[in-house]
């Protein structure tokens, strides 16, 4: 494999005319997706790999001047040169949080990689402001960070059942030792890059199709943030919210959730009109 492939621990499974690129968020790696691989690999070619950063990745080679960016700009990096690697264009690409910011962004000068990108429980930014009040406040965004910087341990273990929300205890259980598997300066560092980010103004230039998926009930990211996606991008775009809760649904709650992202997979917004 190549140094990429090899850093990033690319996966490549399946076969299929059309690739399908999973992309995982903050505190995961890509055995989040674990639920929905099994449903995908008859029909498509799956490629997933792990955010430089994450627990199962080598902490040496994780850059903090190139991470801790308030642009997203390493990530956005590290996925175009992934998908040049692994000769993928034209990808449906599914990500969680993070991941498919960097995909759209990515999209602007690279439209050639993506068909369409469907974005699981992200934002444009993390914290209020004066003009945008889809995030949360800046207030509590502080006390998470003091939180890690004064009691890491006991702060990360208060995580999982805050983000999960109730009613799945194997899926805090599992988040949890997701969470412990991180390095703690890392996890600082790019908690510290979470909060500042802002990709508002690139909105309006992605114009590849946007399929955005929402909880109904999402503690840190609320619904309405979605709804500012959908409102601002550049390119086609639908939004659907869908009755579960927690900011992982995927995990949390796989049934409901990978049958939203199957049908979303399968019908091109042009279809669903």
């Amino acid at each position: 494999m190549s140094k990429v492939g090899a850093a990033h621990n690319v996966r490549v499974v399946g076969s299929g005319e059309t690739t399908i690129v999973l992309g995982h968020g903050f505190g995961t790696d890509q055995s989040v997706w674990r639920h929905l691989v099994p449903h995908l690999v008859d029909q498509y070619r799956v490629l997933l790999y792990d955010n430089m950063g994450a627990g199962t990745t080598n902490a040496d080679h994780y850059g903090f001047d190139r991470y801790s960016t308030t642009g997203l700009e390493g990530h956005i990096g590290d996925l175009i040169t992934i998908l040049d690697e692994f000769n993928v264009g034209k990808c449906v690409f599914i990500g969680h949080s993070l991941s498919p910011l960097a995909a759209m962004i990515a999209s602007i000068s690279r439209p050639d990689l993506f068909h369409k990108v469907i974005i699981l429980s992200s934002t444009p930014r993390m914290s209020n402001t004066a003009d945008y009040q889809c995030g949360l406040e800046q207030e509590q965004l502080d006390q998470l960070l003091h939180g890690l910087e004064t009691n890491y341990k006991t702060t990360i273990r208060g995580m999982p059942q805050m983000v999960i929300g109730s009613g799945n205890s194997v899926a805090v259980q599992e988040f949890t030792q997701m969470l412990e598997s991180l390095r703690p300066d890392i996890t600082l560092s790019t908690i510290r890059a979470l909060h500042k980010y802002d990709v508002r103004p690139l909105l309006p230039h992605v114009t590849v199709p946007c399929h955005i998926i929402h909880s109904s009930i999402d503690i840190c990211v609320p619904v309405a943030a979605a709804e500012y996606l959908h409102q601002h991008l550049g390119g086609k775009s639908v939004l659907e919210v869908i009755p579960v809760e927690g900011h992982l649904p995927h995990l949390s709650s796989p049934e409901i959730t990978n049958q939203v992202l199957l049908r979303h997979i399968r019908q091109d917004i042009a279809d669903r009109a």
